[in-house]
């Protein structure tokens, strides 16, 4: 089996307009009644932060399954459904191939899982310190993880988890700390 590299990068100014890009070509073939919001969010949406070069995309959706007919609308353009993909309630597409470029997670609006992505972003972008904390962490995941996706994830989940907690808290207390 070959493991694809895991690769962290310095910040790239291109993604933000890549991001857009995609956002135009996703409205542009799915149901407007459906979705609710398009958002950029990942490392890759954090001005400055270190990430692997793959755009993330959060789509919040009224109905999963009027997403679900929606799959060859989303090939027509590049993107391979997944499905769930390991977690519930989610719908899952990667567009790019062995050289992935977007990734695009689709949840309920409001779920949960929308509502800890987004904001773990907005944290992080208020945060600074926080944002250069996990850069680093995940320079390092990348540096021992032997292009084992498995580990590199590892390395950062208990980061992830405890500061996506502090950015809910911090979200549902009205963003003041």
């Amino acid at each position: 089996m070959t493991l694809k590299a895991v690769e962290v990068v310095k910040y790239n100014e291109r993604w933000p307009d890549m991001f857009t890009f995609e956002h135009e070509l996703l409205n542009s073939v799915l149901s407007p009644q459906n979705v609710a919001a398009i958002h950029h969010i990942g490392s890759t949406s954090v001005v400055g932060l270190h990430a692997k070069p793959v755009i993330d995309i959060l789509i919040e959706v009224n109905s999963l399954d009027m997403l679900d007919g929606e799959n060859s609308n989303m090939a027509s353009i590049g993107y391979v459904a997944k499905g769930e993909y390991g977690i519930a309630g989610r719908r899952y597409f990667q567009k790019g191939g062995e050289h992935r470029t977007h990734q695009a997670h689709a949840f309920l609006t409001g779920s949960e899982n929308a509502l800890r992505h987004l904001a773990f972003r907005d944290y992080l972008i208020a945060f600074p310190a926080v944002a250069k904390e996990y850069a680093a962490l995940k320079l390092q995941g990348a540096n021992i993880c032997a292009n084992n996706i498995d580990i590199y994830c590892a390395h950062k989940d208990s980061f992830i988890k405890e500061y996506e907690a502090k950015a809910l808290e911090w979200m549902h207390a009205g963003k003041s700390e």
